[in-house]
């Protein structure tokens, strides 16, 4: 199970990296292992700004629809369009071309309730 330690994940299987003011976000490893091949990714909400843990889109796999939750409050500045064309990359490459959103966060303090590495891996049995 891959789960890169310079990430930070959430409770609900993904994952972050923190850039500056931007988070670069995607699933993990172990949540697309669970899901299976993914179909379809949707996201509605760029240029939209949302409280922490409301859903910002869906990933639609073979065998169920699962959402998604934005890890802290903020705006969705970037979807990763590739995955309209190329939603496998998700499970091919979850932490790399992969990624679902960028967003500009707004409250730094949220970053802290975050998981690191050590605490996912121990969320999910690793």
């Amino acid at each position: 199970m891959n789960i890169p330690s310079e990430l930070k994940f959430t409770k609900d299987h993904e994952w972050v990296r923190v850039e500056g003011d931007t988070l670069t976000v995607g699933i993990t490893d172990f949540a697309q292992s669970e899901l299976g091949d993914i179909v379809y990714v949707e996201v509605e909400t760029v240029d939209e700004t949302l409280e922490i843990e409301e859903v910002f889109g869906t990933v639609e796999a073979v065998k169920t629809v699962s959402d998604l939750f934005i890890p802290v409050s903020g705006e969705i500045i970037e979807f990763n369009e590739a995955l309209e064309d190329e939603p496998e990359k998700v499970n091919t490459d979850p932490y790399g071309a992969g990624w679902m959103v960028k967003i500009k966060f707004s409250d730094a303090s949220q970053l802290e309730q975050l998981l690191s590495a050590d605490d996912y891996k121990a969320l999910i049995g690793a």
